[in-house]
């Protein structure tokens, strides 16, 4: 994909973006949102970072991580289940980065820049509560790292499956703003926490994320997206 054209395709992505934000209001942060908000039963959500600004495509917070849920058959996870699970637990303040690859690779980042000694972490897909308790601390961490991003999310309302229509759009989105391997558009601040991440797919890419960040993008996704934005109710 030519370079101009990325740039132009990034642009038009965060125009549509814009207008989500518009018909939502604003942005929310998982520090305050609670299951008793409001939620559609399935979407895709963009979540920003503090700091981490667009250089080439315009002003303001940049896309860190893109996501969905529910792409196995017959799966039941709801858009708030799944963010739910980045959250974490509000009671302890901890959560299980086992089961959110979100939460698993901002602990990675926060092991390597804090120089911290949690040789349990990514470690398995369950552990033990006495492992479990012994990463309370650093899953605290996470929750407050995480809780601070700002997020969009996009009600599409499809059948649970691979061939999703979610999904297509979160690849899409994924590898339109990856910058593995490319020429860098709105590259990652030199403080970006994911620098620290020891995956290199997060830090080449400059997103929270690893599947897709290789990938080559249908730029007819973003015509998809955007009548998914203005079906939207205001």
């Amino acid at each position: 994909m030519h370079e101009n054209k990325k740039l132009t395709h990034v642009i038009k992505f965060y125009s549509i973006i814009d207008e989500l934000e518009s018909r939502l209001k604003t942005k929310s942060t998982l520090s305050i949102c609670s299951g008793r908000d409001s939620w559609p039963q399935r979407g895709i959500y963009f979540f920003f970072e503090p700091g981490q600004i667009k250089r080439e495509s315009g002003t303001g917070l940049r896309v860190v991580r893109v996501g969905t849920h529910a792409l196995k058959n017959g799966s039941k996870t709801t858009l708030w289940k799944r963010l739910s699970q980045h959250k974490g637990v509000v009671r302890s303040g901890g959560g299980n980065h086992r089961g959110s690859i979100f939460r698993l690779l901002v602990g990675l980042a926060i092991i390597n820049e804090q120089n911290l000694d949690f040789p349990t972490w990514a470690v398995g897909s369950s552990a033990p509560k006495e492992i479990r308790e012994n990463e309370i601390t650093l899953e605290k961490l996470v929750s407050q790292t995480i809780g601070k991003m700002p997020f969009l999310y996009l009600s599409i309302s499809d059948e649970s499956g691979p061939d999703s229509l979610r999904g297509y759009i979160e690849r899409n989105c994924i590898a339109l703003l990856s910058n593995y391997n490319k020429s860098p558009i709105d590259p990652a601040t030199q403080s970006w926490l994911g620098n620290k991440c020891l995956r290199e797919k997060v830090y080449s890419s400059g997103l929270w994320n690893q599947n897709y960040v290789k990938d080559d993008y249908d730029a007819d996704f973003l015509y998809t997206l955007e009548e998914l934005v203005h079906k939207m109710e205001d």
